[in-house]
């Protein structure tokens, strides 16, 4: 598949494609929060991509897109891309979308009940985005801590415990 990069700012179509997502698929969703609006925050050039926070009344993700079709890291639809900013590695999922086509986002809100009005949203995404770009944030310059073993999210559910065996009291 042909990926088509943005080569003019993305966030007009971005903020289009995602408020005709609202108006479509979430309107009246439990998980909305109608106090917030679709507004994609800081979006600029990096490496290949464009980079930004894109916030939602359901979700605030950074979200990547690509900007020089060429150069993109395109993989299959669900799977994890890792990149390294200063503040360390972060993984992004991979979507595609009628509207928007091929992107890659790494979630930081979901749902959004903890913002009480758009200002606050905005402020923590632009503020997001100013983190990510802060070695002082990263744990030690490197790649981060080896955490426990993955699972998988009905592992988890069930309470299952990496390394084997499950929580006590199950």
């Amino acid at each position: 598949m042909t990926v088509a990069g943005w080569p003019g700012h993305p966030a007009a179509r971005l903020e289009a494609a995602f408020r005709a997502i609202a108006a479509e698929r979430m309107r009246g969703l439990p998980f909305v929060n109608d106090l917030l609006e679709v507004e994609a925050v800081g979006f600029a050039p990096w490496e290949a991509c464009w980079l930004g926070c894109l916030v939602t009344p359901w979700c605030m993700n950074l979200m990547l897109l690509p900007r020089e079709a060429a150069a993109w890291r395109s993989v299959p639809v669900g799977d994890k891309v890792a990149y390294r900013f200063p503040a360390g590695v972060y993984d992004f999922l991979s979507g595609r979308d009628e509207a928007i086509g091929e992107h890659q986002a790494c979630s930081l809100f979901s749902p959004m009940f903890e913002f009480a009005d758009h200002a606050a949203a905005r402020l923590t995404a632009a503020a997001a985005l100013r983190a990510l770009f802060d070695a002082t944030n990263a744990d030690s310059g490197c790649a981060p801590p080896a955490g426990p073993a993955s699972m998988s999210k009905r592992e988890f559910l069930r309470g299952a415990i990496p390394g084997g065996g499950r929580e006590s009291g199950r």
